[in-house]
């Protein structure tokens, strides 16, 4: 593809036997096939001074003088710079703005897909020369062949452990007791009635643990700071997770505290600092603090209790709008908690499926897959920190940096590696079980994301929003046919 241009150089007309003098000069063109060609006449005066001067070229204006059926993509400017050198020499330096180099290195993959055949289904925008410009330059020669090295990743192949090993699914599913729906109905029931009391200081006493039996907690405004504890008992690092300023802390919710901390500061009072040693437990959710003693030291800023109101019919129009009775008002509540119970059994057995298919087969997984699931997962998460953290410009560009997010997707390689895992086996599950779901719902799921793109005036693109709902609606098919088919057992932890 090169675009022929003629240089009509004006000699002094002192000398009218050479009045003017035709170079053709080739000039790297993306625009145009490799038979078109447009005539570019460049006038350069014999009294111009030696420094260079800059001559823009446009690729809009160049390629309405060819006909052809494609509508030019990149109205771009290449530039170049004109200097006159001794020896009736000129030197054009000749500037490509990058998205002219975009689109050539794309044109190019794009031809060798066209000719080439590979074993495997070529993932999308996977296709890169891994030959260096700089080798295939020194290799050059126009009376040699020129090679260059294309790779391309191509859609893992899902190897199952065992024959059929999925239709023999085996799975144990934790269900924390936090959810069981009577307990849960009876902690709303309790935090709505707190809500309805007042906050009164305490002055004569320390802090009180929390009796179910007796009394209602305390709530306590607590400094927290905390090290980690060498070997040698010496002083270690700083633990950030555990270190909170203004943390209000209510007695009856010491459970879900570090196991001793409520026993540590029993008797604290206004003013007062306590210093201890704790122990993380192995279960704990930070992986690496399990195991970990600490030493922490808590000061207590101010000390509440509470005057609750007695509970009874009289307070079930604030306890649930609309109740007349403490009875509806406990029957209501169950309701709703039983529903969220419902649905939190559903989630845990889908996780632990899914959890479960992922030791089932091997996979070989491409880096453009990884980086692509890992940068959309990083992408989701981000969006979340935006909606509930205001970041300023340059925290947000630290976040967005490429650093950050490399830094994400080897640390969250295992989780990104998982997700794709299953991923596939449920898009290979899908098609050896010839699983479908209505096309109806598919094209209402589609028209209702557009729409939801529209409302918020965000640019979408239509086929990669389809191909994301035919994903979840496959998901949700093997899900079903999973559950049907599994041995399913559940335990309370």
């Amino acid at each position: 593809m090169e675009l022929q241009s003629i240089m009509t150089v004006h000699l002094n007309p002192s000398l009218p036997r050479f009045s003017s003098l035709s170079i053709p000069i080739s000039l790297s063109n993306p625009f145009y096939s490799k038979n078109s060609t447009s005539a570019l006449r460049l006038s350069i005066s014999r009294q111009s001074h030696f420094n260079p001067k800059p001559l823009s070229v446009s690729s809009a204006a160049a390629s309405s003088a060819i006909q052809t059926d494609k509508k030019d993509r990149l109205p771009a400017n290449v530039k170049v710079t004109e200097t006159k050198e001794p020896n009736s020499r000129v030197r054009l330096s000749v500037e490509v703005p990058p998205i002219v180099c975009q689109d050539c290195y794309k044109r190019v993959l794009d031809e060798f897909s066209k000719q080439s055949k590979v074993e495997g289904r070529a993932l999308k925008d996977s296709v890169q020369i891994g030959t260096k410009f700089s080798e295939m330059d020194e290799d050059f020669s126009p009376q040699d062949f020129l090679s260059y090295v294309v790779i391309v990743d191509v859609a893992p192949e899902v190897k199952w452990m065992s024959e059929n090993a999925y239709k023999n699914l085996k799975v144990v599913v934790e269900i924390d007791n936090e959810i069981d729906a009577q307990r849960a109905s009876e902690a709303e029931l309790r935090r709505r009635h707190k809500a309805l009391g007042a906050l009164k200081i305490v002055t004569d006493r320390g802090l009180q643990q929390y009796l179910k039996t007796s009394q209602v907690g305390d709530v306590a405004v607590l400094d927290i700071f905390a090290t980690t504890i060498g070997k040698d008992n010496s002083g270690g690092e700083k633990i950030p997770f555990a270190e909170k300023k203004g943390f209000s802390f209510d007695t009856e919710d010491g459970d879900y505290l570090i196991p001793g901390f409520l026993n540590s500061i029993i008797g604290i009072q206004r003013g007062e600092t306590k210093s201890f040693p704790l122990l993380f437990p192995e279960s704990w959710k930070q992986e690496n603090l399990r195991g970990v003693y600490a030493q922490f030291t808590v000061e207590c800023k101010e000390l509440f209790y509470r005057d609750l109101p007695e509970l009874n019919d009289s307070l079930s129009d604030k306890l649930l709008p609309g109740c007349s009775t403490l009875s509806q008002v406990r029957e209501l509540i169950l309701q709703r908690c039983r529903e969220v119970e419902q649905t939190a059994r559903e989630q845990a057995t889908d996780n632990a499926i899914l959890d479960q298919l992922c030791k089932l087969i091997d996979i070989d997984i491409p880096q453009s897959l990884f980086e692509e699931q890992g940068r959309q997962l990083y992408g989701a998460r981000l969006l979340e920190l935006q909606a509930s953290t205001k970041l300023d410009e340059q925290q947000l560009a630290s976040l967005s940096s490429e650093k950050a997010v490399n830094e994400f997707l080897e640390i969250q390689r295992e989780n990104i590696t998982n997700m794709i895992k299953q991923m596939l086996s449920v898009g290979e599950i899908f098609k050896l079980e010839n699983l479908q779901f209505p096309t109806e719902e598919l094209v209402k799921e589609v028209e209702n994301s557009v729409a939801e793109f529209k409302r918020h005036n965000q640019e979408y693109d239509e086929e990669h929003i389809r191909e994301q709902v035919q994903d979840i609606l496959e998901g949700a098919k093997v899900l079903e046919w999973l559950r049907e088919h599994a041995d399913i057992e559940y335990i309370t932890r």
